[in-house]
């Protein structure tokens, strides 16, 4: 288990990773029973693991930013056999190297053609 990540994330922590609403995350729970298993706790709340939460991730890409249909999502997981979509995680890296690349030129706007141009050149700054 990697530092920091949780044992279990409750429905609302899911729904706050995913930025939905909670009644879309208990749905796409039962509809996607394939794939995400939930533990109860005893009052009978859902826990999900780092894999459901991952699992989450992936149903919210293909069904949010692909504009896939539930069926063509779930065909897509079954497909999708490790469990992981590569595409997922460089999409995500690189929305967060384009936001610290925005910041950066946000505190500095003078210095934006010289950081484009040093990427250009596949130059990195440490």
């Amino acid at each position: 288990m990697e530092e920091g990540q949780k044992l279990y994330y409750t429905i609302g922590e899911v729904s706050a990773l995913l930025s939905e609403n909670t009644s879309l995350v208990r749905f796409w729970s039962d509809t996607f029973s394939a794939f995400i298993k939930p533990v109860r706790n005893k009052k009978g709340n859902r826990l999900f693991t780092a894999k459901d939460v991952e699992n989450f991730k992936l149903i919210h890409h293909f069904v949010k930013d692909l504009g896939m249909t539930l069926d063509g999502a779930k065909l897509r997981m079954k497909q999708n056999a490790t469990g992981e979509d590569k595409r997922l995680e460089v999409i995500s890296r690189l929305k967060q190297i384009r936001a610290k690349l925005l910041a950066v030129t946000d505190e500095n706007p003078e210095d934006e053609f010289e950081i484009l141009t040093d990427l250009e050149d596949g130059e990195e700054e440490n």
